[in-house]
């Protein structure tokens, strides 16, 4: 759930970027770090934007002047501290604006690879608390050089150049990493900081757990962190799902972000994102396990998102309407109800009231005021479809897993995402896929895998080929890249999931113990 700041220029003023509406004049203000960044907050005399229709869509063209300030920044996490007071009010024309401004031509592409893991005390297997994880944070910002993010007096994170150290909810370890050009520098990134985690937990007594959920503690059992957006969404979580609490305690995921050269370029890679979900969730299904016994299905994380909260997960079918670019993502997110606004250093509960309400000045918490492109820099963080969109496209659903696996879900994005060839390849192979189907795979890869039903035979098959287009897209990347895919690539082979090869353990060499799980996927 952290965010990931992009690196480089934004080109979304390249002619062929297909940005959306019509005739409004957008400001921007330039900034020197990732925390100051703002639209229309402080600028009065800026070029332009000005929007001209065409057959295929609306594209967006700039005066030549908007060149002197191509870079927009992302605010880092947590937010900043005060929002600028707007000197006018924001526009929807704004928020699009925001989102086009990811665009970038395909030499700024990298890739940004998010992954979060369970802190466990050895002796007990007991989860991490508060006090043990402030401690490992401060050995590590003491002993690697990183700087300590604050939430009053409790350290949360951790910020080193463009990469950082978060909690989840229930003190799950989160790596934030940089954006990368190649799966070697991700892989090496992933090596980098664990060798720095394990350096100062193991002296701790302290162990990290790759898995999608959970295996042996109840929610009761689970520490809260002190962070204030968390204190919000525990209190409403059980209001909108029966499983919302279980998400934010109990669930860990890796997810892989990914830029676009222009809107049709980001409405391709989110439909074949869309489609190929489930194929990901399947192929590493890697939670089993809920307190102590199995609990039915090879991706419980999964299963828990189709109870958690409906108004802000899924699989987004209007993605795939003929009508869809930013400007349709922003009017879904505008009507997302909201969890918090942040202002004097503290989060304020906006529950249940819209963005649309807040761009109206009509929120009961802060009657009158008006947001702030921090404020929708934020309010993205708070939705969870299975591929999110902000200023670059986020893929979320897989599960956690061990170091090794890691490196292959970037390799099996990358794969089909960034190589032309097999984009289009996914997307004639999934054009005709009803919403139904979509929704059907979504539905039932949890429980069954690679061995769901789909048309004439099982996922497994489709998989097989969806592997394969990945492999052949790295390899014409040019960076010898294909080998991080062996770990799904035999997957897909045998067809046994992450998951099913825990359960034989469970049923065989464990004794029907879920402890030495603890070894089995320690980091």
């Amino acid at each position: 759930m952290a965010l990931i700041a992009q690196a480089g220029p934004s080109y979304c003023a390249r002619t062929e970027t297909t940005c959306c509406t019509t005739g409004h004049s957008v400001v921007f203000s330039t900034a020197s770090n990732l925390d100051t960044f703002k639209m229309k907050e402080k600028c009065s005399s800026f070029p332009s934007l000005s929007f001209s229709s065409t057959k295929n869509g609306q594209i967006l063209h700039m005066d030549s002047t908007i060149g002197r300030m191509n870079r927009l920044f992302v605010a880092a996490s947590p937010p900043t501290e005060d929002a600028v007071i707007a000197a006018e009010p924001l526009t929807k024309e704004d928020l699009v604006a925001y989102l086009a401004s990811g665009c970038k031509p395909k030499e700024k592409w990298r890739i940004g690879t998010e992954h979060e893991k369970f802190g466990f005390e050895f002796g007990t297997l007991l989860p991490m608390k508060y006090e043990q994880i402030a401690h490992l944070l401060n050995g590590i910002a003491e002993r690697f050089d990183w700087e300590k993010i604050m939430e009053g007096d409790n350290i949360i994170g951790l910020k080193q150049g463009k990469q950082n150290i978060s909690l989840e909810p229930g003190g799950q370890f989160e790596l934030s990493g940089a954006p990368l050009e190649t799966l070697h520098q991700t892989c090496a990134e992933v090596n980098s900081h664990l060798y720095q985690v394990k350096a100062v937990a193991e002296e701790m007594g302290i162990g990290f757990l790759g898995i999608g959920f959970q295996p042996k503690w109840g929610l009761k059992d689970i520490p809260v962190m002190p962070k204030g957006r968390y204190n919000i969404m525990r209190n409403y979580m059980p209001k909108v799902g029966s499983l919302g609490l279980d998400m934010m305690f109990r669930t860990c995921t890796v997810q892989v972000n990914l830029d676009f050269s222009s809107e049709a370029d980001m409405i391709r890679k989110f439909r074949a994102g869309l489609a190929l979900q489930p194929i990901a969730t399947a192929l590493f299904a890697n939670s089993p396990f809920t307190e102590g016994r199995p609990n039915g299905y090879l991706s419980m994380r999964s299963q828990i998102w189709t109870d958690t909260d409906n108004n802000r997960a899924g699989m987004l079918p209007f993605v795939f309407d003929d009508s869809f670019g930013f400007e349709q993502y922003v009017d879904y997110a505008l009507d997302v109800p909201m969890y918090f606004v942040y202002r004097k250093r503290k989060y304020m509960d906006c529950t249940g009231m819209s963005f649309r309400d807040f761009m109206a000045g009509k929120l009961p918490c802060l009657p009158g005021e008006l947001p702030t492109l921090n404020d929708w820099e934020n309010h993205l963080t708070t939705i969870f479809p299975e591929v999110r969109l902000k200023r670059y496209l986020e893929m979320r659903g897989a599960d956690g897993g061990p170091w090794r696996r890691l490196c292959a879900l970037p390799a099996f994005w990358v794969g089909v995402l960034y190589d032309e060839v097999s984009l289009q390849n996914v997307l004639d192979m999934t054009a005709d896929w009803t919403k139904e189907e979509r929704e059907m795979l979504r539905n039932k890869v949890p429980k069954t895998g690679l061995k769901t039903a789909f048309r004439d035979g099982l996922l497994r098959h489709v998989a097989q080929n969806v592997v394969k287009l990945a492999k052949d897209g790295l390899e014409r990347r040019g960076y010898k890249e294909s080998g991080f895919l062996n770990e799904v690539a035999e997957v897909v082979r045998t067809g046994v999931t992450p998951a099913e090869k825990l359960l034989e353990l469970y049923d065989g060499k464990w004794c029907q113990s879920v402890d030495p799980v603890f070894e089995e996927l320690l980091y």
